[in-house]
């Protein structure tokens, strides 16, 4: 790690290409994130599968779209594709919050500075290269692209936008991860394919011009869902679309989608089977070297990646399903686990890294405990079209042990180096609920909470049961809060038991579709009684390609098509916050005059009882403070950081 050359990055620069001995490139690689070397970045690991198969392979991060646009064109011309990603986050999440007002920080930039990333930053790149060089593919990726495939509601805009590929004029969309698409992309050109001529390539999609044909395939079924146009139109219908695109999102055998924007014909490809686990530990075995390129060495830290320099990422996907989570929409519900070995390896590779303490912040992935879950009878998935795994109930089918993650935290922090592995990474606490949970051993959910407890936790354990109300609860595809109680009363049997004084913080969402007012007041009321103070929490942000976006522009349920309230107006969304905040003395008067309208005078007794209470805080749990960003989605909350500078880009 010492001894570390300029060439053993990706090159970014023509010196760096010259460097490696290169007269051309066979790929460019544009992102709206800076460049970091390691698996937990997409650019990189992108680059290194491409370097793998001896193309010759460039990236561009955060080229400048306020000059002479010169980073566009400084590497010339690749012999096979621009490939463009917008970050790892949707760029209209990275520069705003929930209120539609700028960031001040870029989590993804060096010192968190602002104006490195354009809004819509896909569109924005594709659209200057193909004005650029006309005559050469650009195959777009990334969450941005990947969420904004089909006709979506954009919440910044508050418009219904087309097919990413509509806006962008890219030659090809690469959904979900992208290495198997990106794999026979990659061989069909070597072959001699044209590119135009490769179109049926799973996990792809592609805008067919007026009159050209469509291609064939005899092991596919098709559908077709409301154009672009119609659902400009009817509300109804877009909704209805959501159904079909999200359960053919996650089937294994999945039907290719069809959707007409103006004269064109957006064609969706099926997804590729889940990574074998051979496939997902050769992504994190390629040669990164794990560290930032050294451009950035006197611009200051990048956020983002201290956050996860010493943290490992055991799985991919979320059977989850949760309606506010764009997740299992680009990573699959379907759980990618990478092998024992695989993990130890990289475990081994963080401790001798020069600047490691003995801490590793993170052993997770979207969910932390999903670790090698999956169905007892492969063919039952294989017909399985529901979008979660766990809501209403868990699957009869799913194997929900928590044995083998239990043993690969204890192969973790058996490494010499290795002092302490903390899970930074959510919990599904209501997998550890054996009432919830029939499937599993209960000792062994005992088993696996008491070892968070008591060895991977530091002062505080976070769970997200969201809300308090069944029906919000139901729409979320979460269960019950009855299960939060007793989880917490297991918490606390063995908080007590072990002497651990440990916090118990629970994540709480406001403003979500099917939510009302007096929702939130029980709420407030219900956690109050629990002991928890609630502080900074999170808003509803619509983000395309969920249930609760489609509801929130729409109105309607995309699988039922009955109608649902949802708040929509500021006046609205600020209303449901204020009960999370009973205490303070500016929201007392308010709270009594709605819960008195509402009738509600049972819950006015509990929040703001008229003798003076003595309120304590519940004692094994503590102050239940939420320090997290209004407006982080939940799979990101772990990426929050807290930044010093405001410097501008020119």
């Amino acid at each position: 790690m010492q001894d570390l050359k300029l060439s053993d990055w990706l090159p970014t620069t023509n010196k760096e290409v010259k460097i490696r001995g290169w007269e051309a490139l066979d790929v460019i690689l544009f992102s709206g994130d800076a460049y970091v070397d390691h698996p937990t970045f997409g650019p990189a690991v992108i680059g290194r599968m491409l370097e793998s198969f001896g193309l010759r392979v460039a990236i561009v991060p955060q080229p400048n779209v306020n000059d002479n646009l010169q980073d566009f064109v400084k590497l010339g011309q690749p012999k096979m594709f621009f490939g463009v990603t917008g970050g790892c986050m949707d760029p209209m999440i990275s520069n705003y919050n929930a209120n539609k007002k700028r960031r001040d920080k870029d989590a993804y930039t060096p010192n968190g500075d602002i104006g490195f990333r354009p809004d819509y930053a896909t569109t924005v790149y594709s659209k200057i290269l193909k004005e650029k060089w006309p005559d050469t593919p650009v195959l777009i990726g990334g969450i941005e692209a990947s969420l904004r495939r089909v006709t979506h509601y954009d919440y910044w805009s508050d418009k219904l936008l087309p097919s990413i590929l509509e806006t962008s004029k890219a030659d090809m969309l690469v959904y979900g991860m992208g290495e198997q698409p990106l794999r026979e992309v990659v061989r069909l050109l070597e072959r001699g394919v044209p590119f135009k001529s490769i179109n049926t390539v799973l996990q792809t999609a592609v805008l067919l011009d007026e009159g050209e044909k469509i291609p064939k395939n005899s092991n596919w079924e098709d559908v077709e869902i409301a154009s672009h146009e119609v659902c400009l139109k009817d509300k109804k219908k877009y909704a209805s679309n959501f159904k079909v695109i999200e359960q053919e999102s996650n089937k294994l055998a999945a039907r290719r989608i069809f959707q007409k924007i103006g004269d064109k014909t957006l064609m969706i490809n099926p997804p590729y089977p889940t990574m074998t686990e051979g496939e997902i530990d050769a992504s994190f075995d390629y040669p990164y070297t794990r560290l930032p390129h050294p451009k950035y060495n006197k611009r200051g830290p990048i956020p983002a990646f201290e956050m996860i320099k010493f943290s490992i990422n055991i799985h991919r996907g979320c059977f989850g399903g949760c309606s506010f989570c764009t997740i299992s929409a680009h990573q699959g519900k379907f759980i990618a686990s990478r092998s024992k070995e695989s993990i130890l390896k990289e475990v081994d590779t963080v401790a001798n890294m020069p600047d490691f303490k003995g801490y590793l912040s993170d052993i997770g992935g979207p969910s932390a405990n999903m670790y090698q879950m999956k169905g007892k009878v492969q063919s039952i998935c294989d017909k399985c079209v529901a979008p979660s795994c766990i809501s209403p109930v868990i699957c009869s089918n799913l194997d929900t042990s928590h044995k083998p993650l239990t043993e690969l935290y204890q192969a973790v922090d058996s490494h010499p180096k290795v002092k302490k592995s903390f899970i930074g990474s959510g919990i599904r606490h209501d997998m550890l609920v054996p009432e919830f949970n029939k499937n599993a051993d209960p000792k062994e959910l005992d088993a696996y909470t008491e070892e968070v407890m008591t060895k991977h936790v530091s002062g505080r354990l976070k769970v997200a049961p969201e809300h308090t109300s069944d029906p919000v609860l139901k729409l979320m595809r979460k269960p019950s809060f009855s299960y939060f109680h007793k989880f917490k009363e297991r918490f606390d049997k063995i908080n007590i038991a072990k002497g651990l004084k440990l916090q118990l913080i629970p994540y709480f969402i406001s403003n979500h579709p099917a939510c009302e007012v007096e929702d939130m007041a029980n709420l407030a009321a219900e956690t109050k009684d629990m002991g928890f103070q609630l502080e900074q929490v999170q808003g509803f942000t619509p983000t395309p390609m969920t249930v609760a976006t489609v509801i929130y522009y729409s109105g309607y349920h995309p699988y039922t098509l009955k109608k649902v309230n949802t708040p929509i107006t500021r006046k609205e969304k600020d209303e449901q916050h204020r009960f999370f905040f009973w205490y303070k003395d500016e929201n007392k008067d308010w709270i009594k005059k709605t819960l008195n309208k509402l009738g509600r005078q049972d819950l006015l007794k509990v929040l703001l009882p008229e003798k003076t209470e003595k309120w304590r805080k519940n004692t094994p749990t503590g102050d239940a403070k939420h320090t997290f960003d209004d407006a982080v989605p939940f799979n990101k909350r772990k990426n929050k950081a807290k930044f010093k500078s405001k410097k501008k880009r020119r």
